[in-house]
């Protein structure tokens, strides 16, 4: 799956969160499109962490625990879930903009809502068997659960869904790897996608932020330049 955790991306969190500059973007994107780093704010980012240790060690990271659980060895990450307004424009976007493959569809006649398993998997591997092809969906690592409440489609009254970028902040977006951000959005663009961010907007060059139907953020960038910005 190319949605990506990685330690690199910790510091680009970090740097994001400690910016103080007054903006009207969400407080985690405003180092993106600052153009002048103030001393302070680079002052306190390399003071957070001891230079003898990686970032990542404990004692840089208080109520990190380095030693998981044995009961938690199995465990893995699965899935992240936002609800959606109309399938049919979602999916498209999924599948045709960046795509992914429906990997399971689970449907809750009752409670009127029905449940997209989307990823970056060989869906020709599933197994055929409906049981068989849940298990097998539930099992795959970085997914995106789609929730379709039954009606917001044609709802006129319907206003969307709150994307966590704007107060009250919380959610913030996902991340999708690309082999070359300029030419990922190259390719957004020619497809009508919205863009956030563009990849030479701001200070930090070579990542994006698109938006999807929902106005759900996505963070494009590659493993070539991903080092070097983090850094």
């Amino acid at each position: 799956m190319s949605i990506l955790t990685s330690p690199c991306l910790s510091r680009l969190s970090l740097v994001r969160f400690i910016s103080s500059k007054p903006s009207s973007l969400s407080s985690s994107l405003q180092f993106l499109f600052t153009t002048k780093t103030q001393a302070p704010n680079r002052f306190r980012l390399f003071s957070m962490a001891s230079s003898s240790e990686p970032k990542e060690s404990a004692n840089n990271n208080p109520g990190l625990y380095t030693s998981p659980d044995e009961a938690t060895k199995g465990y893995i990450m699965q899935q992240t879930m936002y609800r959606i307004k109309d399938p049919k424009v979602t999916l498209d976007f999924y599948s045709r903009v960046l795509g992914m493959s429906l990997l399971k569809r689970l449907d809750f006649p009752e409670m009127k809502f029905t449940l997209y398993f989307m990823g970056y998997e060989d869906v020709a591997a599933a197994p055929t068997d409906p049981v068989e092809r849940t298990v097998w969906n539930f099992g795959r690592k970085g997914t995106i659960e789609l929730t379709h409440n039954w009606g917001t489609e044609s709802d006129t009254e319907f206003k969307g869904y709150h994307n966590g970028n704007s107060d009250p902040r919380g959610f913030g977006h996902i991340g999708i790897t690309v082999d070359d951000t300029y030419k990922a959005c190259e390719r957004f663009e020619k497809l009508g996608v919205e863009f956030v961010k563009k990849p030479d907007d701001g200070k930090m060059k070579g990542i994006a932020f698109i938006k999807d139907p929902d106005g759900y953020w996505i963070e494009i960038f590659d493993l070539k330049s991903i080092g070097k910005i983090a850094n």
